[in-house]
């Protein structure tokens, strides 16, 4: 089994196609280390999770790029977060013992929102609605409409790993619409499990060994929160003095901990 967490990127010699292929094991697991999420919340959250790193190999941006689904159904908050230097983190909220099925059984009349922030602060976001079966559709819907390139998604994740596979159709002159058909075809027989557990360049053989496929280095794919003690201070002097002095006569200290990493902070008088 490949251990190692990594982003391949590939393309196709002959094809204008080109590739991605995730796979995390310690950052899936440090994630899974700070909350219990049922299976169903669990393999969305790795599933997004994948596809956020995919996107972030994809999309041209300098800050963070953030993987967003909400709805009203019983998981009804889904993040993941990654950066170009490919650190990732994520987290869900639910209610219940929420069902497996479609996405509308899941989260309701939701959406998903594709958000780029830059460095400068400036901010790109793109929202389309939670239809289809997998979050994969989502994406796929996402990025026919917007991006105008037709892309593709596998994801998968279990208690251990989470996976992603992704083509996309790069623009050409020309007619290119039966190699786009035809790698599909052959991407769609991999497994969940082979997808999860087999070496790179072991499943990239195993599914276009009749085509040119070029393999470039792979990049590390690393769990990290960017919560500091810094900016939720930042956060807490967005509400004014006033409130925070009433928190600290009721409690006698401000508590605050990280959604993502679960991390602790105290504020007491002195820092407020």
């Amino acid at each position: 089994m490949n251990s190692q967490d990594q982003l391949h990127r590939f393309l196709f010699e002959s094809l204008n196609i080109r590739g991605e292929i995730v796979q995390m094991d310690a950052s899936w697991k440090a994630v899974l280390e700070r909350y219990a999420y049922p299976a169903t919340v669990r393999d969305q959250l790795g599933q997004a999770m994948a596809a956020v790193i995919l996107l972030s190999a994809t999309i041209k941006y300098d800050g963070s790029l953030i993987l967003q689904a909400q709805g009203k159904g019983p998981l009804h908050t889904l993040v993941a977060q990654a950066t170009r230097e490919r650190t990732v983190r994520g987290l869900a909220r639910w209610e219940g013992d929420p069902p497996t099925g479609d996405l509308a059984s899941l989260y309701g009349n939701g959406q998903m929102m594709l958000t780029v922030i830059n460095q400068g602060g400036d901010r790109y976001q793109g929202i389309v609605g939670l239809e289809g079966s997998t979050l994969a559709d989502a994406l796929e819907r996402y990025f026919n409409d917007s991006e105008q390139l037709a892309s593709r998604f596998w994801l998968v994740a279990d208690g251990e790993r989470a996976a992603g596979l992704f083509l996309q159709q790069l623009p050409a002159e020309g007619d290119s619409q039966e190699g786009w058909q035809r790698i599909g075809l052959l991407a769609d027989t991999v497994t969940p499990e082979e997808l999860l557990n087999l070496p790179v360049q072991t499943l990239l053989h195993r599914l276009f060994h009749e085509e040119q496929v070029r393999l470039f280095e792979p990049e590390p794919v690393a769990f990290r929160c960017t919560c500091s003690r810094e900016r939720i201070g930042d956060s807490l002097r967005a509400m004014g003095r006033e409130e925070l002095l009433a928190i600290l006569e009721e409690q006698g200290a401000i508590d605050v901990d990280c959604d993502f990493c679960n991390k602790h902070y105290q504020f007491d008088a002195v820092d407020v």
